[in-house]
């Protein structure tokens, strides 16, 4: 009993969720909103798999002044390799739907946690180089002063308000997760009721 296939209803959740996880590739993951009195329409930076995007220009030269590096898509490794990773989840998705093995779930779920957090600690890393290595040579300089931005939520740098949240493609990242949670969770009590029987 304790090879039970993954019922029919986990396996198409599970197909669902990796079709799902590849709209990640071409929709933006993660976005920075920064909101200031001279820019009431506010100002984005949309991070994609692969790409920078928003108005990363203005962006830039506002940050020359207090010294932050300037954002090139080409400075993050993690732009070449996340495509990849995220094409690999989709596909690994898909075929643990298709074949209906329980270890293989369990074993994609195990790795998709830890690509999670993984991910997390690097954004969290990069964010804390991005507003800690500044230039000391900036024409502004606050004592004291680091451009953190928030790793999720708000943060208020200077006259900028920073809010940093999930995109579309994020919140897909996070909606598959949970599936793949609830997934494990129901098989592992329904193969429990069936031995117990």
């Amino acid at each position: 009993m304790k090879n039970l296939p993954i019922k029919a209803i986990h396996r198409a959740m599970l197909v669902l969720s990796g079709l799902a996880l590849a709209l990640t590739l071409i929709l933006p993951i993660w976005r920075i909103e920064l909101d200031a009195a001279q820019y009431p329409e506010g100002l984005e930076l949309l991070i994609y798999s692969y790409k920078l995007d928003g108005q990363v220009d203005i962006i830039n030269g506002l940050n020359h002044y207090i010294g932050m590096k300037t954002l090139h898509a080409d400075d993050f490794v993690e732009f070449t390799v996340l495509p990849y990773i995220l094409a690999a989840f989709a596909l690994a998705f898909i075929a643990v739907g298709a074949r209906g093995n329980r270890r293989s779930m369990q074993v994609l779920f195990i790795c998709f946690v830890v690509f999670g957090v993984v991910a997390m600690v690097d954004f969290w890393v990069w964010e804390y180089n991005y507003g800690h290595d500044l230039d000391p040579n900036a024409p502004i300089k606050v004592p004291g002063m680091a451009y953190q931005p928030p790793l999720i939520g708000f943060k208020q740098l200077l006259n900028f308000g920073a809010y940093s949240i999930p995109d579309s493609g994020g919140w897909i990242i996070v909606a598959t997760g949970l599936i793949l949670l609830y997934c494990v969770v129901a098989e592992w009590k329904r193969n429990k009721t069936k031995i117990s029987i």
